[in-house]
């Protein structure tokens, strides 16, 4: 998939001075212009070309959204200081509505929800003069558009609570109209996932040869089981994931390892997945996301010239003793990456004096994690060793996919909803906790609770998507955020609004 992004400006109202593109007729996604060639609507063989870039917009992700998203969690840290002490900052809920990270995350998201909805305006086009069958696929493609639409709402409500909801492509009288709360944009996203699973393919994502990877019905389901769950209507989160989950379609990879490693890419875990690609060539064009934020900031790679990272973004001490107290081996080997100060200070804990073999500063594939000032560890599950890099290609997990939601996640939501009172003849919530830990090397477990069913999503989903923080948020389970000499009260569950927007739109700290 080559890289098809628009950039736009910084305001949300800005987004109005290009919204124009979602009644043009000019349409050329090469190198991410918009040219002057007449469109032929008629030519529904083309109707794909606005998906494609809506799938472009929903995959081009700062690096700094991914950080911000899940910086706060117990299970991450952020690495250091340096130049982004705001950043740091934040993870210790000390805010400053000016930072810049702020307000590209809303900037960021905001435009890409317009850029898929003029995707699916575009394909309405060409809808137009379409016969039933190209009818049919211009439905699907609306379809998956909405789902993109969803998860960037999705993530703009957690993090700020109160945002605009945007519908259309040209969203001056949306936003003039203010803000939804948060629970109505979470029944926004689960309502707009009925609207859309009816027309979505009844697939794996990886069973779609015309999209691979590409958003199905069971993409949707997940997203509406997530919307759910911030609403605690765990009947409803129940309903959608029993749905997934009886389809017989997805099981976990087999390899918790490797999952997050190129031979886990669109597997049959993953229901939601950014792709990213250099097309198995070391010269030409590439499609990346930006992974060096989450590096070693100094390293021996295996393979030579393979380049370090930042070292913005840390799993916490406190994960790595929860982790080694469960006797958890393969799924912490994959979400930490240890340095040799790292270890050694975690041995200056008693209890911690003694420590499994593969606790070690060189993984598996024989990169070696040097030590380094900004963090005592770094991020396994954004890690590609530097032996699954192209040759020719050097940047720091280049050309690895991201994947957003997975088939555990899936079974751990399943699980909670049931022992939150919600009913299914699918699978019982000790059977979905066990598959997960079976996976990982643990014994299974009966009469499961919600709390284990917690601490089983803290070991399965750390330094994912800020996954962990926004449990601990939705639970009012604000003990768990103090740690480290943090204190966490209820008012810093959401972010202040940029500055920025708040001096251009109708918003209210």
């Amino acid at each position: 998939m080559k890289n098809f992004k628009h950039t736009f400006n910084i305001s949300v109202f800005s987004l109005i001075l290009i919204s124009f593109l979602a009644c043009s007729d000019k349409l050329d996604l090469q190198e991410g212009q918009l040219n002057t060639g007449d469109v032929d609507y008629t030519n529904t063989s083309e109707m794909i070309q606005p998906l494609i870039g809506a799938y472009n917009a929903f995959a081009t992700r700062g690096w700094e959204e991914y950080l911000l998203l899940s910086v706060r969690g117990d299970d991450v840290n952020a690495g250091g200081l340096g130049d982004q002490q705001d950043f740091a900052n934040t993870d210790l809920f000390n805010y400053n509505k000016d930072y810049w990270m702020y307000n590209s995350l809303w900037n960021l998201h905001y435009s890409d929800i317009v850029s898929v909805n003029n995707a699916a305006n575009l394909i309405e086009n060409y809808k137009a003069f379409a016969g039933p069958s190209d009818a049919a696929k211009a439905n699907q493609y609306i379809a998956e558009t909405k789902v993109f639409r969803a998860w960037l709402h999705f993530n703009l409500a957690r993090v700020w609570g109160d945002i605009f909801i945007i519908n259309t492509a040209i969203p001056d009288s949306e936003i003039e109209a203010g803000v939804a709360t948060k629970d109505e944009v979470m029944q926004y996203i689960s309502d707009l996932m009925d609207e859309a699973i009816p027309f979505l393919p009844d697939l794996r994502p990886n069973e779609r040869t015309d999209v691979k990877g590409g958003v199905t019905k069971y993409t949707a389901l997940a997203m509406k089981a997530l919307a759910n769950l911030e609403l605690k209507n765990y009947q409803g989160v129940a309903d959608a994931t029993s749905q997934i989950i009886g389809s017989s379609k997805f099981s976990l990879y087999p390899d918790f390892y490797n999952e997050f490693k190129k031979p886990g890419e669109l597997s049959n875990e993953n229901l939601l997945e950014m792709q990213y690609s250099d097309y198995d060539s070391g010269t030409g064009d590439t499609f990346y996301h930006l992974y060096a934020p989450f590096g070693s900031q100094n390293w021996t790679p295996a393979r030579a010239n393979a380049e370090s990272g930042w070292g913005f973004y840390e799993p916490s001490m406190k994960y790595i003793k929860f982790m080694l107290d469960r006797g958890e081996t393969v799924r912490l080997e994959t979400s930490v990456l240890f340095t040799d100060r790292g270890i050694a200070e975690l041995q200056t804990d008693p209890a911690y004096a003694t420590l499994p073999a593969f606790v070690s500063n060189t993984t598996r594939e024989g990169d070696v994690i040097n030590d380094y000032a900004r963090a005592l560890f770094a991020s396994g599950k954004q890690y590609l060793p530097s032996t699954q890099l192209t040759a020719g290609r050097n940047n720091y997990g280049a050309g690895k996919n991201m994947v957003c939601i997975r088939y555990a996640e899936v079974l751990l939501m399943h699980a909670e909803a049931l022992t939150q009172g919600a009913t299914s003849n699918v699978m019982s919530a000790d059977q979905a906790v066990n598959e997960v830990r079976q996976r990982a090397g643990l014994t299974p477990i009966s009469g499961v609770t919600t709390q284990q069913v917690m601490d089983e999503k803290f070991a399965e989903m750390a330094m994912e998507w800020g996954t962990r923080y926004y449990d601990m948020i939705r639970l009012g389970n604000y003990s768990e955020l103090s740690y480290d000499g943090r204190t966490f009260t209820a008012d810093n569950a959401l972010l202040p609004y940029p500055q920025a927007q708040v001096d251009a739109l109708p918003l209210e700290n």
